[in-house]
């Protein structure tokens, strides 16, 4: 939703009775996390209702504005008077509203009458009504319907109905219940109050449409054209709008705000490029779009400053300074050229003193202390090594029935190390279970007791600082990745392996104990979880056999502590697989054909595999060599088990002759191709039996009466079926 500027707005020239119309509710300061909802909500749901009552059109547009005191809306073209509507209204079945002689029932004319009709003629009001067949689906049914003009609602109502609706469906965070004083009291001459819900508590309401005020209410308050500006800096007070599209231009002039969040927010971004380049070397601000966000909410109008902190705090780890400013402060701390943290920082203040040295400094006074209590918490945590802190994990409670951090750690290093066997030998079975013995032991240092966004990070830390080897720090502090979608995988073996432990122990635990996630809810986050380890497996390209892992991690779980969910898990699993190639930009039919590929339980392949699908779905072989594949599985399917053995001596038809050499020329340089990952090609030269293999379901009778020929051309079917889906189900293709 766009806004248009105001020579824009001004040229636009409504008709003779529709004008732009702009409804702003002032308030006391949003909660600043929702504002930027609210405001595209509160725009939104208003133009709705308006459309709703014929007050504007398709070709209304909407501006939404939000800022920490105001949520407002600017439309275009609304009519002062919705259209008159002609309505037909169903009124009775013939057979009740017309007597034998077609006069009019008491029924009916009670109707008539409750519909506003004139009665007084009751054969002129019958001669009124329309008939026509009942639309309920009754056989030669026909019903009376009487044809109205209703009255288009104007602005004043329409827009009352709009406004309450609105306001009743803003997402409101949290509501609060504030006392309003109002005019009826004891006896008309008494003030009194009265309770109002809402977010914030409101104090002015507008409504103009073109200069006109438009008499509304909501949440007690009487509509007018006045409103306030900036707390410290408007130039007036109230800030009176005199048309309703000079409503941006008006507040930023008289009342020093920037109504627009969008704008706002551009604003901000402009202001802290331009303080980067100005101190130089560079420097840029920390990318954070959420903290962006906020801050846009924070202020009414932007005012950009330059901070600093002592270098000394520099030798505190740059993410424990980083998360206490942006976190605690809604600062953004600069970065140089080397992605390193400086010792300046930048605040989005909402004041433009003339002299900022005040801000400044109160600002550098305030983070200091922050700084200062990261700085301890780094000291004291590197008094103790993180091997000293294994046994305060079993003091520490994972899940009430799953046990402490302690059982679990003991379950994630027996999963690592035999990941790690499989994938590195002995020593990466030793690092990964190292690394899952320390992984946790973060979570008892202050430094993680305050920020609890760091647990990982800072074991990576202190881990280096043990003396503990590069890769196993990593590990540790790797561990949680992947942690969102587009996160970085772990950096090396040992991580990977210590990740896919730890989301594997998670995933058998929560299933095993019925923690499923249940339409939108996901309270463990286990759908990410499952992410993850598909990231890992096909992304890493990890000889592992998914089907094993899940078996491997349920093997370190007591049988009194899970149940065994291995199924409903690799259910699970294999959706979140089919939904990461689906959004790779592969079709659900490609997904399918890849990924239930024959005996498939190694993920590393499937992309090859579905680039292979692609092309050869695009060959004109395709579509009938799907059909026949599927045809072959039904047939298979009810022959039962099926020996994949072909004895040419039985052989007597051409037809399957003629297969049976093909198979026996392109079947071993297909499997050369497939064995040689050149999957593509493997299922191209297997398009070559398209000729051969529509000639021996045209003339070849498989299911003979003879048992040994019936036995025979199932096994060459067997053979062929076994052949064809190596590569991919190629039956998902089939139309």
């Amino acid at each position: 939703m766009g806004r248009p500027n105001a020579q824009e707005s001004r040229m636009r020239q409504p008709t003779m009775n529709t004008q732009n119309l702009l409804v702003e509710l002032f308030v006391e300061e949003l909660p600043p996390k929702a504002l930027n909802t609210l405001g595209e909500s509160f725009a939104g749901t208003l133009i709705e209702q308006l459309r709703a009552h014929g007050l504007a059109s398709a070709e209304s547009q909407v501006t939404a504005f939000a800022s920490p005191r105001r949520l407002a809306a600017h439309v275009t073209g609304v009519l002062a008077q919705a259209a008159d509507k002609a309505v037909q209204q169903k009124l009775m079945p013939v057979s009740v509203g017309l007597d034998a002689s077609g006069n009019a029932s008491p029924a009916l004319l009670k109707k008539l009458q409750a519909l506003g009709a004139d009665v007084s003629k009751p054969a002129a009001a019958v001669a009124a009504l329309k008939r026509a067949p009942d639309a309920s689906g009754k056989a030669a049914a026909e019903a009376l319907f009487y044809d109205s003009i209703v009255k288009g609602a104007s602005l004043q109502a329409g827009l009352q109905k709009a406004l309450e609706e609105t306001l009743a469906k803003l997402p409101i965070p949290k509501v609060m219940q504030y006392q309003l004083e109002t005019d009826c009291g004891i006896e008309n001459f008494l003030p009194g109050w009265t309770s109002v819900h809402f977010v914030r508590p409101a104090h002015s309401l507008i409504a103009l449409h073109g200069s006109a005020v438009v008499p509304v209410t909501a949440l007690g308050l009487t509509a007018g054209n006045s409103t306030q500006g900036h707390r410290f800096e408007a130039k007036v007070s109230p800030v009176v709008l005199p048309h309703a599209d000079l409503y941006a231009e008006t507040l930023q002039n008289q009342g020093a705000v920037i109504a627009s969040f969008a704008e706002r927010r551009a604003e901000i971004v402009r202001q802290l490029q331009a303080a980067a380049a100005k101190v130089g070397g560079g420097c840029q601000p920390i990318e954070d779009q959420a903290l962006l966000d906020e801050v846009t909410a924070l202020v009414e109008r932007p005012n950009v400053l330059i901070c600093e902190f002592e270098k000394q705090f520099l030798d505190v780890p740059q993410e424990c300074l980083i998360l206490t400013m942006k976190a605690n402060q809604k600062y953004f701390p600069l970065i140089d050229a080397s992605g390193k943290l400086t010792n300046r920082f930048l605040v989005v203040s909402n004041i433009t003193p003339d002299d900022a040295s005040l801000v400044t400094g109160g600002n550098e006074r305030v983070v200091r202390p922050r700084l200062a209590d990261a700085k301890f918490f780094f000291d004291q945590d590197r008094k103790k090594t993180l091997e000293s802190r294994v046994d305060g994990l079993s003091k520490v409670v994972y899940h009430n029935k799953l046990g402490t951090q302690g059982e679990r750690m003991a379950r994630v290093c027996a999963i690592a190390k035999a990941i790690g066997q499989q994938l590195g030998g002995d020593l990466l079975a030793q690092q990964a279970e190292q690394a899952a013995r320390l992984a946790k032991t973060d979570l008892l240092t202050d430094m993680v007791g305050e920020f609890p966004e760091l647990q990982g990070i800072m074991g990576g830390y202190y881990a280096r600082h043990d003396g503990l080897s590069s890769d196993v720090a990593e590990a540790i502090e790797d561990h949680y990745k992947p942690r969102f979608a587009g996160d970085e995988l772990p950096r090396n073996n040992v991580g990977l392996v210590v990740a896919l432990a730890d989301k594997l122990e998670t995933l058998v635990g929560m299933f095993g104990i019925g923690n499923v996630p249940t339409g939108d809810k996901d309270p463990f986050a286990l759908r990410r979880h499952a992410l993850g380890v598909v990231r890992m497996l096909v992304e890493a390209r990890l000889n592992l056999n998914f089907y094993e892992l899940t078996r491997q991690a349920l093997a370190v779980f007591s049988a009194a502590l899970v149940q065994d969910k291995s199924l409903e898990l690799d259910e699970f699993l294999i959706d979140r697989l089919r939904g990461y190639f689906r959004e790779a930009g592969f079709s659900v039919t490609e997904v399918d054909a890849a990924i239930f590929a024959q005996k498939l339980g190694q993920w590393l392949t499937i992309p090859s595999r579905l680039q292979a699908v692609r092309a050869f779905a695009a060959l004109p072989e395709a579509p009938a060599l799907a059909a026949a594949n599927k045809r072959i599985g039904n047939i298979l399917k009810k022959a039962g088990e099926v020996d994949a053995h072909v004895n040419p001596a039985l052989l007597q038809e051409d037809a399957e002759k003629g297969l049976y050499a093909a198979m026996q020329k392109l079947l071993p340089e297909s499997e050369a191709q497939f064995k040689a990952g050149d999957y593509t090609a493997s299922l191209q030269t297997l398009a070559a039996l398209r000729g051969p293999v529509d000639a021996f379901f045209d003339d070849v009778m498989v299911n003979a009466e003879a048992m040994d020929l019936r036995l025979n051309r199932q096994g060459l079917l067997k053979s062929l079926h076994l052949a064809m889906n190596r590569v991919a189900d190629l039956s998902r293709l089939a139309a």
